[in-house]
C-alpha cells in the first residue's frame, strides 16, 4: 500500500451527521487505490480503540498466510499444535474453525459468561482477563456440538494461539511481526494487561457515558484483542484491499454463514443492493467497530468509537456513499 494518508473535512462533516451525540469519540477512514482519507472527532487521529472482533478478520489473516508458508494444513488440528490432550476440542481443525462451524460454544460453560455479562454491564469490569494456560484449561473441558455454522469467540481465541504456536511465538508477537510491522501500522497491537496500553489508548464508555474497563488479556487476543489507531486501521485497510496484506485468500467466500451470507477465513460477504461487500464488525464493553470492503468498486471504509453504540448502519452507510462516487 503506497497511497498517503490524508485528513478529509468532507468525510468528518458526514462521520459527525451521522453519528451524532451518541459518539462523541469517533473516527473513520475511506481507502481506494488513490487516496486514503481519515477524519476523527473528539480526539486524535493515533489514539487508539479497541476494535473487537474485526481482530477475527485479522486472525483469519493470519490462518491463510499460515496456510500458503505451510506451518499448517487445512486438516491440521487443534490437538497438534495445543497441549489439550485427548479432549473433544483436540480434535477440531483449523479450518472449521476459521468459518466458525467447528462445533465449539460461543463461550464455554466454565467461563461463566452469565456471570461476566453482569458483571460488565453493572461494573464496567473487563470479562475477559484470562492468560493462555487459563483458556486452554476451559478448553480441555468443553465437550462439541454439530459442526454447523456457529459464532463462537472462543473457537478463535484458540485458533489463534494455535497459529502462533505453529509460528514458535505469541499470537501478540504474530501481530506484530507479520501485520503491524510489514504493513508499517504504528499502532496495532495487543495489550496482555493494562500496564501493555500506549499512552494514547481511549477509554470506552456505554451507551449512557459510564466508562468501561479496557478489554484486555491473553487469551481473548485473537478474537476480539487487537487496539489500534484510525490511521493504522487505514492503512490495513488499503493493505488488505490492494493484496499487499499477508493472508489475502481469508476474504475468498468459502461456505454459507446464515441468510444470505458466506464466510471466508473470519470474513463474512453479502450482498447489498446488488453488490458483494466483505466485512465485520467489533463490540467490546465500550466500542463499537466496522470494517467493509466493496472490492468491485476498489474501496473500503471503517467506523471507530469509544462509545458501547452500534456503528454498523453507519459503515454499511458510508462505504455506499463512496463507492458510488468512485463510481460517477
Amino acid at each position: 500500500m503506497t497511497a498517503a494518508v490524508h485528513g478529509d473535512e468532507r468525510l468528518a462533516a458526514r462521520l459527525g451527521e451521522l453519528l451524532g451525540s451518541r459518539h462523541p469519540v469517533a473516527a473513520a477512514a475511506v481507502v481506494s487505490a488513490q487516496r486514503v482519507t481519515v477524519a476523527g472527532r473528539g480526539t486524535d487521529l493515533d489514539s487508539d480503540f479497541e476494535i473487537g472482533s474485526i481482530t477475527k478478520g485479522v486472525t483469519g489473516l493470519l490462518y491463510a498466510d499460515a496456510l500458503a508458508r505451510g506451518e499448517i494444513g487445512a486438516d491440521t488440528t487443534l490437538g497438534e499444535l495445543l497441549p489439550l490432550g485427548d479432549a473433544p476440542a483436540a480434535r477440531v481443525t483449523l479450518q472449521s474453525l476459521s468459518t466458525h462451524r467447528s462445533g465449539l460454544p460461543g463461550l464455554p460453560r466454565s467461563a461463566r459468561p452469565w456471570r461476566r455479562t453482569i458483571a460488565l454491564w453493572r461494573h464496567g469490569v473487563n470479562p475477559y482477563g484470562e492468560d493462555l494456560d487459563k483458556l486452554l484449561d476451559q478448553a480441555r473441558d468443553v465437550p462439541l456440538g454439530k459442526p454447523r455454522p456457529r459464532y463462537s469467540n472462543f473457537g478463535f481465541e484458540l485458533l489463534g494461539h494455535a497459529l502462533a504456536n505453529a509460528a514458535a511465538t505469541t499470537y501478540a508477537e504474530l501481530i506484530h511481526q507479520r501485520i503491524a510491522v510489514p504493513l508499517k501500522l504504528d499502532c496495532f497491537y495487543v495489550a496482555g494487561t493494562t500496564d501493555q496500553l500506549r499512552p494514547g489508548a481511549l477509554t470506552g464508555r456505554s451507551r449512557r457515558g459510564r466508562r468501561r474497563q479496557p478489554w484486555t488479556g491473553e487469551g481473548i487476543g485473537p478474537a476480539g484483542g487487537v487496539r489500534a489507531s484510525v490511521a493504522s486501521m487505514a492503512r490495513f485497510t488499503a493493505a488488505v484491499l490492494d493484496g499487499s496484506a499477508p493472508g489475502g485468500a481469508a476474504l475468498d467466500p468459502v461456505a454459507p454463514f446464515g441468510a444470505g451470507a458466506h464466510i471466508g477465513a473470519g470474513w463474512i460477504t453479502i450482498q447489498v443492493k446488488g453488490r458483494p461487500i466483505t466485512w465485520h464488525n467489533g463490540g467490546t464493553g465500550g466500542f463499537r467497530s466496522w470494517l467493509g470492503l466493496d472490492r468491485g468498486a476498489d474501496t473500503g471504509l471503517v467506523v471507530l468509537s469509544a462509545t458501547a453504540a452500534p456503528v454498523d448502519r453507519h459503515g454499511f452507510a458510508l462505504l455506499a456513499e463512496y463507492s458510488r462516487s468512485k463510481g460517477r
